[in-house]
């Protein structure tokens, strides 16, 4: 059964609804939310994607990440998407807004467009990394990075990584976790 989402305009304004696939392959305008989860130590915990992910496979992402589906806000989708991928239940008072941006990408291997507005949320996670449920299908595991090794990668470790993610994490995200009180 195919899975539709809100085609939005320039504006952020609801348009029409269509298919993950069309949107996808026609790299429609769509809305999107991403949660980094951030340790204590000042680590932040990113997913390893599934290996037959139609976008992206096989490479660290954001914590959470989804579309805003169809009758929901940005916030609602980070808390049910923050529970149906890591199995924590988060409080909207808990969410930090970080950003919220126009992206656009292309997956050179699926040839799928990314192109959506993105919210973007931490989240203070103060469990064990191993107490983080994965979804099945979704992803494979997370992983935590120290910001220090973030900002030092090396070209083996960037391409572990979805392109983007390391645009965002090793720019104002890392200035954004240091300066907050853990």
């Amino acid at each position: 059964m195919a899975e539709f989402l809100n085609i939005v305009s320039e504006d952020d304004e609801i348009i029409v609804p269509g298919t993950r696939e069309r949107i996808h392959k026609e790299g429609l305008l769509h809305q999107e939310v991403h949660i980094y989860f951030v340790t204590p130590k000042k680590e932040i915990i990113f997913q390893h994607r599934a290996k037959d992910k139609d976008t992206f496979p096989d490479l660290l992402d954001a914590t959470v990440g989804g579309h805003v589906e169809i009758g929901q806000s940005y916030e609602e989708t980070a808390i049910k998407e923050s529970e149906e991928e890591t199995g924590v239940k988060i409080d909207k008072n808990d969410l930090i807004f970080i950003n919220k941006f126009k992206k656009h990408s292309k997956d050179d291997v699926t040839a799928k467009i990314n192109y959506a507005f993105q919210s973007e949320y931490l989240y203070i996670y103060r469990g064990d990394i191993k107490d983080l449920k994965v979804e099945e299908g979704k992803a494979i595991g997370f992983e935590a990075w120290p910001l220090d090794r973030l900002l030092n990668l090396n070209e083996e470790d960037k391409n572990k990584f979805i392109p983007y993610i390391l645009k965002l994490t090793t720019t104002e995200l890392v200035k954004i976790i240091n300066n907050l009180v853990l």
